[in-house]
């Protein structure tokens, strides 16, 4: 494929970059380069401006890929690079002006991400949202080897709880890009009706995959491949 382009991965809360490992080396072996940011995960706008700037770093076409509340962010208008040709969203959030990732996430019922599940951490100036480490499996990584489970849980990455509150007041980047949406059918995290709406009023290419909300983990040749797809249909010279 000519003007081969860079994969951007964003994740999202309670992970790091490691969730990407396994798509990444689907990745690299149909000859791709690969980059996914380390996220500050302390507010939408922040980190919006964050990923923005470190686009800003690649000087070549770039498919950007977003798991979770990194949907959110890769939806936010500030990521406006031209050299962006398209969108995909695993499992994520992808808010329209005036909505909020929280507020997005209780719409439709089914989350088990609740003041049960959930544990918070006082930080500067707020509070980190976790994932308490005895429902990780249940909550998020239920098709993942009980031996990862314990590791994502006991390395996930907080969100600054005050993130899910924010939203922004222009038109979201999925409205000027085409974008590809990786719906996990069995995800107990962001309910996989959540995931249609969205993906519907984007106008997304949807893929179902059965799976948890951990996706990138448990099927990362499934998402490599609509990621692919993705970059063959909008980057072919």
């Amino acid at each position: 494929m000519s003007n081969q382009p860079t994969i951007v991965l964003v994740h999202g809360a309670l992970t790091d970059a490691s969730i990407w490992h396994g798509v990444s080396r689907h990745l690299w072996n149909m000859g791709y380069e690969t980059i996914a940011p380390a996220m500050p995960l302390r507010g939408l706008y922040t980190d919006a401006e964050y990923l923005s700037t470190f686009l800003k770093t690649i000087d070549r076409p770039m498919i950007v890929v977003g798991h979770s509340y990194g949907g959110s962010v890769i939806s936010h208008p500030a990521i406006c690079h031209a050299d962006i040709k398209a969108l995909v969203f695993v499992a994520a959030f992808a808010p329209d002006v005036d909505e909020s990732t929280g507020e997005l996430n209780g719409r439709f019922s089914g989350s088990k991400l609740d003041e049960t599940t959930t544990l918070m951490r006082e930080c500067p100036g707020g509070e980190d949202l976790y994932l308490r480490s005895e429902h990780f499996g249940d909550v998020y990584a239920a098709d993942v080897p009980a031996a990862t489970v314990a590791l994502m849980a006991s390395a996930q990455r907080p969100l600054y709880a005050a993130a899910l509150g924010e939203t922004f007041d222009r038109a979201p980047a999925w409205m000027r890009l085409r974008s590809w949406n990786v719906i996990a059918t069995n995800d107990q995290s962001l309910p996989p009706e959540a995931q249609r709406f969205m993906a519907e009023r984007a106008g997304s290419t949807v893929v179902e995959v059965e799976a948890s909300h951990a996706l990138p983990v448990s099927q990362p040749e499934t998402v490599a491949q609509v990621i692919d797809t993705a970059a063959r249909e909008t980057c072919q010279g």
